[in-house]
C-alpha cells in the first residue's frame, strides 16, 4: 500500500519536504495479520523508522503514538487502529500562543 503522508509544523524538519510517500506491505507491521492492511499507528510508526528525527514528536520511550499528535486520513479524523489509506496527515503537538 502507498500511502501520501503531509507533514505539518516540526515534522517538516524531519524530512525537508511537505510530502513523502511510504509504501507498507499488509503483514509486515508488527504483530499484523499477513492479509490486514496496515492501520494508522502502523504508517505512523514506518514513518518515525524511516524518519528518526520525528521519533521524539510522534512516539512515546515505548513506541506508542503520543495522545498530542492528531492523524487525518483522507481529511477526516482516525484512531490509530482504524485502517490507513492513501493520504494521511500528520500534525504534532504544537506549542505557542
Amino acid at each position: 500500500m502507498n500511502v501520501r503522508v503531509t507533514l505539518y509544523g516540526p515534522l517538516r524538519g524531519a524530512t525537508g519536504t511537505k510530502t513523502v510517500e511510504l509504501t507498507l506491505t499488509p503483514g509486515d507491521e508488527e504483530g499484523s495479520e499477513s492479509n490486514t492492511p496496515p492501520t494508522v499507528g502502523d504508517v505512523v510508526r514506518a514513518f518515525a523508522d524511516r524518519y528518526p528525527r520525528s521519533r521524539d514528536q510522534l512516539l512515546t520511550e515505548d513506541g506508542e503514538i503520543r495522545p498530542s499528535v492528531r492523524v487525518l486520513c483522507d481529511g477526516e479524523k482516525r484512531e490509530r487502529s482504524e485502517p490507513a489509506s492513501g493520504e494521511l496527515s500528520l500534525f504534532p503537538a504544537m506549542r505557542g500562543g
